[in-house]
């Protein structure tokens, strides 16, 4: 059994990988049998999906993945299995689905079934024939029309498929024209075609949780060239996400501006959030050095787009903030987050970080949310702490992102950790790149002994040494928490006193040259020096300020010598009474 991962796919709260043998293996929350492992209960390792009863068939044959929130699409290359002595083959590249939900009724699955936990296969692709493959001789003769399925992908409630022809098939919670055309979302279980694009070829596409993003060739095929693509978007646009440069929703694809056919820049990749999209493209032109760009649109409430502000845009902006020279290979989406990997291993993330779908720092502090403007390079654990060796791609959940690197023999992951959501045997939450738990110990126990009574052995002595570690990280977090509380409070407090004497905030960055070299601050010497710089006008708001605390410190004094002279005469008025009475 491989160990190396070719591909990664992350959900709400859950991780799918393919490996290089076409064994697909799943960690997280396990509610509504997203895992695929027949049961609902979270895991917090990386275990295999099940195979489906219905075919008999060995899961490891899939070539592709895909997730939504709460659902995920496997696809299977051909197979041939006995049965009772018949033998049966599989139709090449069927869909199927290894960890089914449809929680919301949305039709996402693609079959009739409410939930389906364990890989079912989708039917209705069975009979279809590709929109784009017209009828002749010999294929009315051929005994195999059935269609061929070639990429698949999901996102939000919605799934998509792209055939051996190139066209584009679309179902669940999906973007759909009314009987009058206009902007709808439309529950289906059948794949539909999205006839708009019937004589180009769709090489590309992702959708967010109500719109979609496609890459489309200009002719009936696509060889390849630079200049042959352009973008198309869809769906809801009440954020600007579809980068037409307004917020009017469309029920049918329309080419994007920024990547058409006149645009020096070609798309090479796509991928969407809840309402914003990333895009990487490179300059057409092949007489000039190769760039590559990412460019965003849609919500940038959360700084989701990068662009160093919260302001959401109607139109693809391109990240001027990350290195020019920097070839982008990889990108994802978040909810609220986006994460890229350079060809040298450079990761780099912006957006959410409140929800622990960024965590590059835990060390903020404050009343900020802790939002990325700006995209902000995620440290590696390994080498010299800049760069991940041998980067493969990375994938973005809800509040948590993986990374797979080292060729794809090694998973990294960060941020929120409940349900095991990260993989590493662990439910906390991790600030940084953590080690997935890869390969599975159940690969390994295979691999180093051919008796699977030690496997049960292994796993308990490895629980038993991921909760005695748990619970020492959860000491150390209580009492990190404590003391980043602590630290925020002398620091709101250092700052107000520093206000309080100099009249300006403590700037960390020029902290007093006394104090840097010999840990005294020295606060005589740092007043003259304020004097010294401040002007006519500074100076007179300084005398009337410490005028004014003085006349308070002087009265709060005066009130309480007038205090204990009232107490005085009182008690020798009462020692009086007591002698006369006497």
């Amino acid at each position: 059994m491989s160990h190396k991962v070719v591909s990664v796919a992350a959900g709400e709260a859950h991780t799918l990988v393919l490996t290089a043998d076409g064994s697909l293996f799943s960690w997280g929350r396990g509610t509504f049998g997203r895992l695929g492992t027949s049961k609902e209960d979270d895991e917090l390792f990386p275990v295999p999906i099940a195979s489906s009863d219905s075919s008999n068939v060995s899961q490891a044959n899939y070539i592709g993945i895909a997730t939504g929130a709460y659902h995920n699409l496997g696809l299977r290359v051909p197979v041939v299995w006995q049965e009772k002595d018949v033998c049966h083959i599989l139709v090449v590249s069927d869909l199927s689905y290894p960890l089914c939900l449809d929680y919301f009724m949305d039709g996402q699955l693609g079959h009739d079934k409410e939930n389906c936990s364990i890989p079912c296969l989708v039917e209705h692709f069975k009979g279809l024939d590709s929109p784009d493959s017209l009828p002749d001789a010999s294929n009315a003769a051929s005994t195999d029309a059935s269609l061929k399925i070639c990429t698949v992908k999901a996102g939000g409630m919605m799934s998509l498929a792209i055939d051996n022809h190139g066209s584009l098939w679309i179902w669940g919670n999906s973007p759909q024209a009314t009987e009058h055309g206009q902007f709808c979302l439309s529950n289906s279980v059948v794949p539909l075609p999205v006839w708009h694009f019937h004589g180009h070829t769709v090489v590309k596409v992702a959708c967010g949780n109500e719109h979609v993003v496609a890459v489309v060739s200009t002719g009936e095929t696509y060889n390849g060239g630079n200049g042959d693509l352009v973008c198309y978007a869809w769906g809801n646009n009440k954020h600007g996400q579809l980068g037409l440069g307004d917020k009017e929703s469309r029920s049918q694809p329309e080419i994007v501006s920024t990547f058409d056919e006149e645009s020096p820049w070609v798309v090479y990749e796509v991928a969407c959030g809840a309402y914003h999209t990333a895009i990487l493209a490179n300059k057409k032109s092949y007489d000039q050095e190769i760039e590559s760009k990412c460019w965003t649109c849609g919500l940038g409430e959360n700084g989701q787009l990068g662009h160093g502000t919260t302001q959401s845009s109607c139109v693809p902006r391109p990240l001027d903030s990350l290195p020019q020279d920097a070839f982008l290979i990889s990108l994802d989406c978040g909810l609220f987050h986006t994460s890229v990997v350079s060809s040298t291993g450079e990761v780099w993330s912006w957006g959410m970080e409140k929800g622990l779908g960024l965590c590059p720092d835990a060390s903020f502090t404050g009343t900020d949310a802790g939002d990325a403007h700006l995209p902000l390079r995620i440290r590696a654990p390994e080498v010299n702490g800049i760069r991940f060796t041998g980067p493969v791609q990375v994938a973005c959940g809800a509040a948590h992102t993986v990374l797979v690197s080292d060729n794809g023999y090694k998973l990294w992951a960060w941020g929120r950790g409940r349900s095991g959501v990260l993989g590493t045997g662990l439910t906390t939450d991790s600030y940084a790149p953590s080690p997935v738990l890869w390969p599975p110990v159940e690969m390994t126990a295979k691999k180093g002994s051919n008796s699977r009574d030690s496997m049960p052995k292994t796993r308990d002595n490895e629980v038993g040494k991921l909760q005695e570690t748990d619970q020492k990280l959860s000491a150390a977090t209580e009492e990190l928490n404590f003391l980043r509380t602590k630290l925020t409070l002398m620091e709101r407090y250092a700052n107000l006193l520093h206000i309080s004497i100099f009249r300006k905030p403590l700037d960390e960055r020029r902290l007093s040259q006394s104090l840097q070299e010999s840990g005294v601050f020295d606060i005589r010497k740092e007043l003259e020096g304020v004097l010294e710089k401040a002007d006519d006008e500074e100076l007179t708001r300084m005398e009337m300020f410490y005028r004014g605390m003085l006349s308070t410190v002087k009265e709060k004094l005066m009130k309480r010598r007038v205090k204990e002279l009232v107490k005085e005469c009182l008690s020798e008025l009462a020692t009086g009474r007591q002698h006369s009475s006497s």
